[in-house]
């Protein structure tokens, strides 16, 4: 998940000289002509001159060559064509015949929508028999792809804003960050993140102190924001139904982003946040809500143990503006670094974190969500 009629000024108005005033090349004006002027029968008819004054004098711009090759507008040219000959009246457009409607404009995607969708069926089916093949496999794509994610970002920062945050502690804790909330739980991705900040304050302190402050807050952030989110889906996957839990969580945030993508470019008018992102709108927020409230209630009713349709209305509800806010936020990202995509490791899609953005934020709400709705299990 954009026709204006221009009127034709006279030339002296639009180039903002008087309309009214002394021609260059008339007759001064004095006694030695005075007889001249008193005698009407001798009188010639002033000769026509350019216009200099309209043109602003004589600059040597282009609109000085515009005047001296010919009419810039449609009414100069049908007086230049009344002047050479009076008895030729400029023809008026025939009011009554009807006109030509004009062509509808076909609404356009914006992206390459084969492309898209055929990566999208790749990563699905990539997700699909990692998760119900072995979970330690699919906690590896989890760390794959947070690796790719902290890759990108820290690449646009240091691009775009000369931010310089070190990206082997990064990664490699972003990494042992998923597998210790695998493992450990909640308390083993808090341990895994406090070690990754300081490995990131230890590891810039091998470079000059300029701009220090800056590239270690981008590194804390980036940490945050990247791997301790996607390690709340590495905390659903322990549970007994784990792999339910996660594809739910998979399902509803695609459910949602698809509804705002479906509604919004088919009767989207209102614009939902046009300074962060120009393309959502109100009634695709409303799309988005819609369908993950649907699919939440099946999938709380058939996939999850003990789970109930009505939580699973709170649930989509949840996701749809956890999964919009998570989309805003890294499009203020994008704005800030002045780029489209995070990436082009996808073609129709962008990059990595461009498949991230409303995920990232999601996993933590379905997360916690399911461990009140159900328990931990």
């Amino acid at each position: 998940m954009n026709d204006t009629s221009w009127g034709a000024p006279s030339r002296a108005g639009y180039w903002g000289a008087p309309d009214q005033g002394p021609v260059q090349g008339a007759a001064p004006v004095g006694p030695a002509h005075d007889a001249h002027a008193l005698n009407p029968s001798e009188t010639q008819p002033m000769p026509i001159v350019p216009d200099v004054a309209a043109s602003g004098g004589h600059q040597d711009d282009d609109r000085g060559a515009a005047q001296s090759s010919g009419p810039l507008f449609r009414d100069e040219a049908a007086h230049a064509a009344h002047s050479s000959n009076p008895a030729q009246k400029p023809q008026e457009p025939m009011t009554g015949a009807p006109q030509p409607a004009p062509a509808p404009q076909r609404k356009s995607a914006g992206r390459d929508l084969g492309a898209a969708i055929g990566v999208g069926v790749g990563l699905g089916a990539v997700i699909l028999a990692s998760l119900f093949f072995k979970k330690a496999v699919f906690i590896g794509v989890i760390a794959v792809a947070v690796v790719v994610g902290l890759w990108e970002l820290t690449s646009r920062l240091q691009e775009r804003k000369a931010i310089k945050a070190p990206l082997a502690p990064l990664a490699v804790g972003g990494a042992a960050m998923v597998v210790a909330g695998y493992l450990r739980g909640v308390e083993g991705a808090w341990v895994a993140m406090a070690l990754t900040a300081l490995a990131v304050l230890v590891w810039r302190m091998t470079e000059p102190p300029e701009g220090y402050l800056k590239d270690v807050t981008a590194g804390v952030f980036a940490a945050f924001y990247v791997p301790f989110l996607a390690t709340f889906v590495a905390l659903m996957l322990t549970a007994g139904d784990g792999p339910e839990r996660v594809l739910t969580f998979l399902i509803l945030t695609v459910v949602s982003d698809t509804g705002a993508y479906a509604v919004g470019w088919r009767f989207g008018r209102h614009k939902l946040a046009p300074r962060i992102s120009p393309g959502k709108t109100r009634e695709g927020l409303l799309g988005a809500v819609a369908f993950a409230m649907a699919a939440g209630a099946l999938c709380m009713h058939f996939m999850i143990d003990d789970g109930l349709w009505w939580q699973g209305l709170l649930l989509g509800l949840a996701v749809a503006a956890s999964a919009t806010l998570g989309d805003l936020g890294e499009s203020m990202i994008k704005r800030d670094l002045g780029i489209k995509d995070m990436g082009t490791l996808l073609p129709g899609h962008g990059g990595i974190m461009d498949r991230l953005d409303s995920l990232l934020p999601t996993a933590p709400v379905v997360w916690l969500l399911l461990v009140v709705f159900v328990g931990s299990g």
